[in-house]
């Protein structure tokens, strides 16, 4: 954990079913949180952490040791989407057990009989999961970007790549992914934003205000799509909570609401346009299991 103060599990499952957040994102198979959400219609994203892949890249009988242990004992009463395995690996010795550790677990999946319920890899039909995030793309170069292009404010396009215009840098980013697997022939398989957010304090444009305006126009923004894919996007909001036990600076300050429960900002999940219940809605990322570089 990377707050001394965090509220316990079952508390924050009750505040997802107050505030009508119908998906999760659990950093790794943590207990407590998975007991709590036992019976619940949210809809989970567990990781396997970065700190097991070597072992399960290279035994079978781990991979299905893993999924026995994180897994089967809550399912079907807890509603597992997806599993993740890792987070940010790419520049990490980590890397090297990515692929054989992916594949040993979907044939744990599989062998469990549960890979038609949880979607892990593409010939599963899992989509391509990314992390986005404008604020840092603004934060290293403020000097060479109007912050509305990265808030969604924008008044007019910014940017134009052929016939694509782009108002907002969260979807040129998404659509980046979407143009590099068209080049390399990759088709249908969508993308999924693991992580998005804004701090409210700690850097570079971290405010409240900021915060706020990012985070509400995001959930209000990710069911009509990007120029290249005009369809709903999948996208979960980092984080629930602010975390005083992380580095000084931004780290400690991505959270909606405080671990006292109280909100950051105003901000609202629902909106009136909204008819049904889907996964597209925006999830925050609680804060109950760690992650790399100390995320929840």
């Amino acid at each position: 954990m990377s707050g001394s103060d965090l509220p316990p599990a079952t508390s924050v499952i009750a505040m997802y079913k107050s505030n009508g957040i119908k998906a999760m994102r659990l950093y790794c198979a943590d207990k407590p949180a998975l007991e709590a959400l036992n019976g619940t219609d949210i809809r989970v994203l567990v990781d396997v952490p970065n700190d097991v892949l070597s072992n399960l890249s290279t035994s079978r009988a781990a991979a299905a040791a893993w999924v026995r242990d994180n897994i089967e004992p809550y399912h079907p009463s807890v509603v597992f989407r997806y599993i993740a395995v890792g987070n940010e690996v790419a520049g990490d010795a980590a890397i090297n057990f990515l692929l054989p550790a992916i594949e040993n677990v979907q044939s744990a999946i599989t062998d469990a009989g549960l890979d038609k319920k949880i979607k892990f890899i593409s010939r599963n039909g899992a989509p391509l999961m990314v992390n986005v995030y404008p604020y840092f793309t603004y934060a290293y170069n403020p000097g060479d970007m109007d912050v509305r292009y990265a808030l969604f404010t924008a008044p007019d396009t910014v940017v134009k790549d052929g016939k694509y215009m782009y108002q907002n840098l969260f979807d040129a980013t998404v659509d980046s992914f979407y143009a590099a697997m068209a080049r390399e022939g990759v088709t249908g398989v969508k993308v999924l934003v693991s992580e998005s957010g804004w701090p409210s304090a700690g850097g570079k444009g971290a405010s409240p205000e900021n915060a706020r305006i990012y985070n509400q126009n995001l959930i209000d923004h990710v069911r009509k799509g990007t120029p290249r894919q005009p369809h709903p996007i999948k996208t979960y909001l980092f984080s629930m909570f602010n975390e005083n036990q992380k580095a000084k600076g931004v780290e400690r300050n991505w959270g909606l609401f405080y671990p006292n429960m109280k909100p950051v900002y105003p901000i609202s999940f629902k909106r009136s346009s909204d008819t049904t219940d889907t996964d597209d809605s925006p999830a925050p990322a609680p804060t109950l299991a760690p992650a790399r570089r100390g995320r929840y």
